[in-house]
């Protein structure tokens, strides 16, 4: 019984790695991101500006003074613990009637400053009608100075009028013209960070697929010899009886 001797097997050629060629990205194409960034962070802006209510800004004064008995430098003191209780609820109680206006929206929209080297407490209250901002901050500086008087016996401190609120004339919340200079800037911004991060990212990922780490030389592999080509032919098995 014989055996048909075995096909020798041509040898192969070694296998290379095949990379995928990506199309890079045209240079105008990809600066064209930084102006669409730019063009649409300036409409977002002006858009916000448009919409959003303008809001005025109303400021009335008030300032600690001490009794003949008292110590001048106390004064000071009190006015930083009368500014840091000026909007609590004991003080914005006694203001909504005369402001018109709940207590809630007196805390959120009221706010006091108080001056590191004099005994004076700012109060500022902010509204979409000026004449509004003006009653809230006269009523809670008001309110204040009535508060410090019922304690006064105690502290040796009492709070006056100093100056009262004047009607405001021009919103302090930006114009659309300033919001969208806002929003161009920050589109921009963020426009001019993606072309920064994306050829990164790119890159990475190459150095990922290769095997190989970003900005490293390819390695060269040495063809085979005429010898080691020979070697790998199969010699045919000899047959048997």
């Amino acid at each position: 019984m014989t055996s048909t001797p075995s096909t020798p097997s041509t040898p192969g050629t070694p296998s290379t790695p095949r990379t995928t060629a990506r199309p890079r990205l045209l240079p105008l194409a990809r600066w064209m991101v930084l102006p669409a960034a730019v063009l649409a962070g300036a409409a977002a802006g002006g858009g916000y500006g448009v919409v959003k209510t303008p809001q005025y800004a109303a400021t009335s004064y008030v300032l600690v003074v001490p009794d003949q008995k008292a110590d001048p430098a106390a004064a000071l003191g009190f006015a930083q613990a009368y500014g840091r209780v000026a909007t609590d609820l004991a003080v914005t109680g006694g203001a909504q009637g005369w402001a018109g206006v709940p207590v809630a929206t007196l805390r959120s929209s009221v706010r006091a400053e108080t001056s590191p080297d004099a005994p004076m407490v700012s109060i500022t209250a902010r509204s979409p009608k000026p004449a509004k901002a003006v009653a809230m901050a006269d009523s809670v500086a008001r309110a204040l100075v009535l508060d410090s008087t019922r304690v006064a016996a105690n502290t040796g401190v009492r709070v006056v009028e100093f100056a009262r609120a004047t009607k405001p004339t021009a919103p302090v919340s930006p114009s659309p013209r300033l919001a969208a200079l806002v929003g161009a800037c920050a589109g921009g911004l963020l426009g001019g960070l993606g072309l920064l991060v994306r050829p990164k990212r790119a890159a990475g990922r190459g150095a990922a697929g290769d095997g190989r780490r970003p900005g490293a030389a390819p390695v060269a592999v040495p063809a085979p010899s005429a010898a080691s080509a020979a070697s790998a032919v199969q010699q045919p098995e000899p047959e048997t009886v």
